[in-house]
């Protein structure tokens, strides 16, 4: 395909702000799994799959009252994973870039992964719009309590997918705790962190006048960071492999390759124009 380095490059070096938005997409090269469909998601977790439990059914609060060490099967893994998981190359090329400019660098992401964390970008600079693996709530949202998951290191039957070790507790009530992220069918949601990240974010958003929208991996079928990525940018770069296309092609790139590859050809585009 055709890449325009001249405009990426130009629109790189005039940028006073960037906003990295990025969804499931981002995480595919440090090798975490797509759970896009049915099969790719049975694939990574057969116990669901032979059981034909759908990803909206387990991502779902209902599943941890009704069968909670399936899901904390589910979740602990998960947990576990993005806990191993070492961020690819991308995520320092991102952060350089949005270091260079005068208003630097913020995030808004639909995962959950916790993986801008360890790659080094500042807890203060990222938006997680659906919330966070990496921290609890009580499962009554009793007191609206969220608490770091550090001190729960679960212990997973992966062949059953069911948690073996003991259940996380909330400190309050004693109630099941579950992760504080938004699920499919969630009313119990405490949002409270992510709306004083949502609130920070807004009010960097207002100070930047030039900005740099690096949009990736973000889904067509929850629009979410999609539709932040179009509403929020001066200039807005897309890199999809299966949905590049942008509403206007003035103000907007599309790059039809996955993460780690986009990012390499902006850093192309940097180092051409130095």
């Amino acid at each position: 395909m055709h890449v325009d380095h001249c405009r990426l490059g130009e629109w790189l070096e005039t940028a006073d702000g960037l906003v990295i938005t990025a969804g499931a997409g981002m995480g595919i090269d440090s090798g975490l799994p797509d759970f896009r469909g049915p099969g790719g998601f049975w694939a990574v977790y057969p116990a669901l799959g032979q059981a034909r439990i759908e990803f909206t059914r387990i991502a779902n609060p209902a599943a941890f009252a009704s069968d909670p060490t399936l899901a904390w099967g589910f979740y602990g893994h998960r947990l576990q994973l993005y806990r191993d998981t070492i961020p690819h190359p991308g995520f320092d090329q991102l952060l350089a870039l949005g270091q260079a400019l005068p208003n630097g660098v913020r995030v808004f992401t639909s995962n959950v992964d916790g993986q801008f964390q360890k790659a080094g970008f500042s807890s203060a600079s990222i938006c997680e719009i659906h919330g966070s693996i990496h921290h609890l709530q009580c499962i009554d949202n009793c007191k609206g309590r969220i608490w770091p998951a550090t001190e729960f290191q679960p212990d997973v039957d992966h062949s059953a997918c069911r948690l073996r070790s003991n259940l996380p507790r909330c400190p309050d009530c004693g109630a099941l705790a579950r992760p504080n992220i938004l699920m499919f069918g969630d009313w119990g949601w405490e949002e409270r962190r992510t709306a004083c990240q949502l609130q920070e974010l807004q009010s960097w958003l207002g100070n930047v006048e030039r900005l740099l929208c690096i949009e990736i991996g973000a889904g067509e079928e929850i629009p979410t960071v999609r539709n932040f990525s179009e509403r929020h940018a001066w200039r807005l770069i897309r890199i999809n492999p299966g949905a590049p296309q942008v509403p206007d092609s003035q103000r907007g790139i599309g790059l039809a390759m996955g993460a780690l590859a986009g990012l390499n050809v902006l850093s192309d585009a940097v180092a051409s124009r130095q």
